[in-house]
Order: C-alpha cells, then sequence, then structure tokens
C-alpha cells in the first residue's frame, strides 16, 4: 500500500499527503466513462506523484488495447493520444520527476505486452517528450513555473494540446499558457439560443467556451504549433521555448538586481 506521508516536514511545509488507493478509485469511478475515453483530458493540479493520473491512464490504456492490440501503428497513436490527454502540476520537483517515470512506465509495459517485438525506441522517446511537457513543476494556484526548490519563476506555467487532426500518422501540439486556458474556460453572458431545443455542450481543458457554433475557428491565443509524425514529435524545434524561459529568468535576475 503507497505511503500518504513522505515526511512530517513535509507535510509541514506543504500541506503534503497522498490520496490513498481506495479513494481514488471510487472519485474516478463518479467519472468513469470519462476515464474510459482515450481523448477525455484530464489536470490534477496537485498531482504529487500521480495517484490519479496513474488510475485513470491504465483505464484509458485498458481501452486502447482493447480496441487496438492487433495493429502496432493503431496502439501507439491512440496510446499516445490517451498519454497526451493527461496534466500534472505539482510545487514539488521530485514529485514531478515521480509522475512522469511512474507514467511512462504504466504505458511502457502496456506497450511492450501488446506490441511485443514491433515496440521500439522512437515511440518510447515520444511518450516521455509528452510527458515532460504535460506534467510540469509549478504553482496551479499562481499559474507560474517553479524551480528545483520550489521558488516561482516569472515564467508562465505551458501546456500542449496534442491531436491526431489529419487522421494519420501526423501528430499536432499546440502550446497554450495555463492562464489562457482558464480565460478561455471563463463563463461568457448567455446569448438567446436560436434554437430552443440546442443541445448544451460540456467544456473540457482546451474547450474555448464558443458563443456561436458558426464560430469553431475561434481557438484562443496559443503560442506555437507542431506538426510531426508521432515517433517523432521531440525532434520538433523547441528554440522558442528555451529563449522564453531565458528572456523571462533574465528579467527576473535584471528585477532583482
Amino acid at each position: 500500500m503507497a505511503r500518504q506521508v513522505k515526511s512530517k516536514q513535509r507535510v509541514a511545509d506543504h500541506g503534503e499527503v497522498f490520496t490513498a488507493e481506495r479513494e481514488v478509485e471510487a472519485m474516478c469511478d463518479l467519472v468513469k466513462q470519462e476515464t474510459e475515453r482515450i481523448d477525455s483530458r484530464f489536470l490534477e493540479p496537485a498531482c504529487g506523484d500521480g495517484n490519479f493520473l496513474s488510475v485513470i491512464l491504465k483505464r484509458k490504456l485498458t481501452v486502447v488495447t482493447k480496441k487496438y492490440r492487433r495493429s502496432a501503428y493503431d496502439w501507439e497513436r491512440n496510446s499516445l493520444l490517451a498519454l497526451g490527454s493527461m496534466y500534472g502540476v505539482d510545487i514539488m520537483l521530485d514529485n514531478v520527476l515521480a509522475c512522469q517515470e511512474r507514467l511512462f512506465e504504466i504505458w511502457n509495459k502496456e506497450y511492450k505486452k501488446v506490441c511485443k517485438k514491433e515496440c521500439n525506441d522512437e515511440t518510447r522517446e515520444a511518450a516521455r517528450f509528452i510527458l515532460r511537457l504535460n506534467i510540469v513543476c509549478g504553482n496551479a494556484l499562481t499559474l507560474m513555473c517553479c524551480d528545483a526548490e520550489g521558488k516561482e519563476l516569472n515564467v508562465p506555467i505551458i501546456f500542449s494540446e496534442w491531436t491526431f487532426p489529419f487522421n494519420d500518422a501526423r501528430m499536432q501540439r499546440k502550446d497554450y499558457t495555463f492562464a489562457e486556458l482558464l480565460a478561455m474556460d471563463e463563463p461568457k453572458p448567455a446569448k438567446k439560443k436560436k434554437n430552443a431545443d440546442a443541445d448544451f455542450v460540456q467544456g473540457t481543458l482546451f474547450d474555448m467556451g464558443l458563443d456561436e457554433p458558426e464560430q469553431p475557428d475561434d481557438e484562443g491565443k496559443f503560442l506555437q504549433q507542431y506538426i510531426a509524425h508521432y515517433r517523432h514529435i521531440q525532434d520538433d524545434d523547441t528554440r522558442w521555448r528555451e529563449a522564453y524561459l531565458h528572456l523571462h529568468l533574465t528579467k527576473e535576475e535584471n528585477d532583482n538586481g
């Protein structure tokens, strides 16, 4: 049975207490249908080492394997889509790294079981890349990144949306700041319905709160977009992100100096 407390000091400093497995399973059962939908997105704002995300990922991969076990190509695509739907934030770097590794091991174990000799390191690196971008060290209250000591940086949390918009091997990634996602999710003044029988659509992490159905292109402000073969998403040019981080870190150093 997993420990709920790593140390009394961490509880005192950060209020860190992990949710027990029984409670995690029970809470996930409240949204069972969503936990079994491959592309349904979940964000854990205090993810710890992944108690909730690991349970959800296992459920998603069970569905992927049931549907696509006969094709390594289809299993790889859909398992990466499932992995890309998992998001986590934690202020403790050791938790972030542990969560990334925990989710990868769950994914890789199923990958080896299903694809066997067709497994390849490129897809494994793609899986690790998704987790590095989706599970981040930061403060979900201030929406800013944190350093290894848990100190807040002048760098916003960035999340990536992962999709297969062309129904082939090309995977698309769009990067948004966490603040932009929350701003897009804010309720807007209700407008008079043109059709009294119009259906209500529940929003998700990357839904943009559209007022009118005839405005499907209103996607909010994303920072950058990449499209690549799903086995090579880790090869995308991320120099812009490094420059972005350097800019803010340099500004912070200058402000402090």
